[in-house]
């Protein structure tokens, strides 16, 4: 029997004319409402939970700056989520390109911010997705309120699904300092959940604690139904003086592992702008955890600078092992398996122009 050739075309001819009116363009915010999963990974609980690290990754440059001590996570009750921090403040002034605030440009315009390094860049250093976080948060809220403390008064902007209700207020005059954010998660875009998970957002709170040494991050939740017996708010603050050594630590014993030397080796360089620091202790099991961060956003693929702490490490051991004479001449290299046997270590550097292959 000769074999057949199917000739039938896979899909049918589309039947209408293809010219430049099915060219859609979408303006201001529409594209974040039209493809979340582009900005936040999927709009289901991490993406959820993606819109409070965007808002807190902002609280946190102001720290790198030097201009932030203390931020405060709040979800309340019907699962809103308020991010106050003691920052200087987002710029209440006209922005000269577009006539508008600078409070409103960050709120309502992609990829504006200062955070993309160069002379007039507002942040050395900074995390999150780099011009559109606050942005994307209020495409994706049903609503939000940001409200600045800045320049001796409080003013305050209102937004709908990313649309702004009115122009920045200016209000009441104020000695305060900082930006406080309160939004709402649209149910027509998290159809799966608008539920915050206390734990998931402690569990990277405390991250974010350990890799900016001396910032406090508290985290309250005044949900009715998560009330502690007592009748209290469950509520946790966080601020570690020794940074990453405290996070080496925690992870220890956080798996009640045997170290073999009591002090964390923690070691920190700097060139230019970057900086780079490591903390690490060895333990008595067979496995071993890495930990790499870049200007406070994970990288649990590695990267150049998770190579280089591995290549360096295993090469001066070696070296010290074959100068105390513990490695014969004779003897092989010890390899990056056997060095890293029994290793905790926690890599975090802050670079002005970090590359990320994805975040």
């Amino acid at each position: 029997m000769s074999d057949q050739v199917n000739t039938t075309p896979l899909e049918e001819k589309v039947e209408h004319e293809y010219d430049g009116s099915q060219i859609q363009v979408l303006e201001g915010l529409e594209a974040v409402r039209k493809r979340p999963g582009m900005y936040i990974g999927s709009t289901g609980p991490s993406g959820l939970h993606h819109l409070v690290y965007e808002i807190v990754d902002n609280a946190i440059d102001e720290a790198l700056a030097g201009y932030c001590d203390n931020i405060r996570v709040t979800i309340k009750e019907g699962n809103l989520i308020e991010v106050s921090d003691n920052g200087r403040g987002i710029p209440v002034d006209i922005q000269p390109k577009l006539g508008i605030s600078a409070v409103t440009v960050v709120y309502t315009v992609l990829h504006a911010g200062g955070k993309f390094g160069g002379e007039n860049s507002g942040y050395k250093v900074a995390g999150g997705l780099h011009g559109v976080g606050a942005s994307v948060v209020n495409a994706l809220s049903e609503w939000l309120t940001v409200t600045v403390y800045r320049e001796g008064y409080e003013y305050r902007q209102s937004f709908k699904r990313g649309v702004p209700d009115g122009p920045l207020q200016k209000m009441n005059p104020s000695s305060k300092t900082g930006t406080t954010v309160l939004f709402k998660p649209d149910p027509e875009m998290f159809l799966e959940t608008t539920e915050y998970d206390y734990e998931v957002l402690n569990t990277r709170l405390r991250e974010e604690a350990f890799l900016n040494a001396g910032v406090r991050i508290t985290l309250t939740d005044e949900r009715e139904e998560h009330r502690q017996p007592d009748g209290s708010f469950m509520s946790e603050s966080m601020c570690y003086e020794g940074g990453i050594s405290n996070f080496v630590k925690h992870l220890n014993e956080k798996r009640q592992t045997n170290v073999l030397h009591p002090q964390v080796i923690h070691l920190k360089g700097q060139q230019g702008d970057a900086l780079a620091e490591v903390a690490l202790q060895y333990n008595d099991s067979f496995s071993e955890i890495i930990l790499s961060f870049a200007n406070n956003v994970r990288t649990p693929e590695g990267g150049t600078h998770e190579e280089g702490f591995k290549n360096a490490l295993t090469r001066v051991i070696n070296d010290f092992g074959r100068e105390k004479g513990y490695i014969k001449e004779k003897d092989e290299n010890l390899s990056g398996n056997d060095v890293r046997e029994g290793l905790i270590c926690v890599i975090s550097v802050k670079l002005t122009e970090a590359q990320f292959e994805g975040q």
